[in-house]
């Protein structure tokens, strides 16, 4: 299994201590399912480790954009940590949740006027800048409050984590942030220090998603610190905070590798504090982003089979009562998922064959090429592994779909979380 909440039990597929069967028969298919003993204690090994490594100022922002629903923000509250957030919604959800707003950081690329002026009225401690309308806009509401406002500029550090280009976002050439490469970069802290209803607090960089290689982030590290140490040099200015953002990887199949995320960040704290130490900076206070590490190998979706199509000589097709309106993260980035037969374990996996949804759309396919018992059938109950991260977040009504519940196990009993939509829900708002 390739997580330590899975269990094979006489060929029954057990998450987090739990019958996945049992679940179907209690809450209904398809089902999203998560583990929150598995939320804590990975968001615990960002936070431990960074204090162990960085000091008692650092802290992990959990990034709202892999999975947002109001119980994950009570979940981050009580174990202490921050979060980023990138819209009103999730604003307004965490709000909601009861998160403490000054521990919130408000990315997007392009926030609106309205957006600013939301995120002032519900507290949001900071902002991440991505451009210089951004800086003005956020200085004129705050002039009109006559407030000051936390920031972070985000800054592009020209650097290649080796992973998926639909992910990839610390190049020079990214739609986020500023160049240092050009330039840019300084010419918006000159003008961020300029602005009196702003107070710049440091810099943010994010080089991307599904890291697994050791060196990205002391590469990232290495190009921020040299800034830092310039800006001081240049400007008089001392950053105090710097986010190098998130995307450590998480195992998907058996053959991506397994990463000791405590190990990583011991590494990366002895690296920034010798480089700080060569540099004659102070060490600022960190900030990573986990999103996807938190949650994915969290959660799982099950699903019944439909109908089982064998075409001879050509393909077999294996259809569910899900898909792309559940999980579209194959038909956008042709992304890898192990599948299993959640009551036939025990059995051989012969039948290679195309596990597709039931959207009127030929791209809706959640994974090609996979193995099932040869006596697969309709009823069946198909578990998709580790989709806790992007899943239910991405989630859409196409076809008029509702969209599924989610069911979180904690100490083994389930309870729901966010319920399943019903055909009321999909005309709510039509008039």
């Amino acid at each position: 299994m390739i997580a330590t909440n899975l269990e094979n039990r006489n060929g029954k597929l057990f998450f987090a201590r739990t019958d996945t069967a049992e679940l179907i028969r209690a809450f209904g298919s398809p089902l999203y399912v998560m583990d929150e003993g598995r939320i804590r204690a990975n968001m615990r090994i960002y936070r431990d480790s960074m204090a162990a490594g960085f000091g008692g100022g650092a802290m992990p922002l959990y990034a709202s954009k892999a999975l947002s629903f109001k119980r994950i923000y009570e979940i981050a509250r009580e174990e202490g940590i921050g979060i980023d957030v990138v819209s009103q919604g999730e604003i307004h959800t965490a709000e909601r949740a009861g998160f403490p707003m000054e521990k919130a950081y408000f990315h997007s690329n392009n926030k609106t006027d309205e957006d600013i002026a939301y995120a002032m009225d519900k507290g949001v401690g900071y902002f991440v800048a991505d451009c210089g309308e951004e800086v003005d806009a956020v200085e004129k509401e705050a002039a009109r409050r006559g407030m000051r406002q936390k920031i972070l500029l985000r800054l592009t550090p020209g650097i290649d984590p080796h992973t998926y280009e639909a992910v990839s976002t610390g190049k020079v050439d990214s739609k986020f942030g500023s160049a240092i490469e050009t330039g840019q970069a300084e010419a918006i802290t000159e003008k961020a220090l300029g602005c009196p209803h702003i107070e710049l607090a440091g810099f943010h960089c994010h080089v991307g998603s599904q890291v697994f290689v050791s060196d990205v982030y002391m590469r990232a590290a290495r190009v921020m610190l040299t800034f830092i140490k310039n800006m001081k040099d240049r400007h008089g200015y001392a950053a105090s905070e710097l986010d190098l953002g998130g995307g450590y990887g998480v195992r998907y199949t058996e053959a991506d590798p397994v990463i000791d995320i405590a190990k990583q960040i011991g590494s990366l704290s002895a690296f920034m504090k010798e480089l700080c130490g060569e540099l004659g900076i102070a060490l600022p206070s960190v900030r990573l982003e986990p999103g996807r590490s938190i949650v994915a190998d969290a959660g799982l979706t099950l699903y019944r089979v439909g109908s089982v199509k064998r075409i001879p000589g050509y393909k077999n097709y294996v259809s569910v009562d899900g898909g792309m309106t559940d999980n579209p993260r194959y038909a956008l980035y042709r992304s890898r998922y192990t599948v299993l037969a959640a009551e036939k374990l025990d059995e051989k996996e012969t039948f290679v064959c195309s596990v597709v949804g039931r959207c009127c759309e030929s791209g809706d396919i959640i994974q090609e090429n996979v193995s099932l018992p040869a006596s697969i059938a309709r009823n069946d109950i198909l578990a998709v592994l580790t989709t806790g991260a992007y899943n239910y977040a991405m989630a859409s009504n196409y076809n008029r779909i509702c969209r599924l519940p989610v069911v979180m196990i904690k100490d083994g009993s389930p309870y729901v979380a966010v319920r399943r939509e019903t055909p009321d829900d999909l005309i709510r708002n039509d008039l």
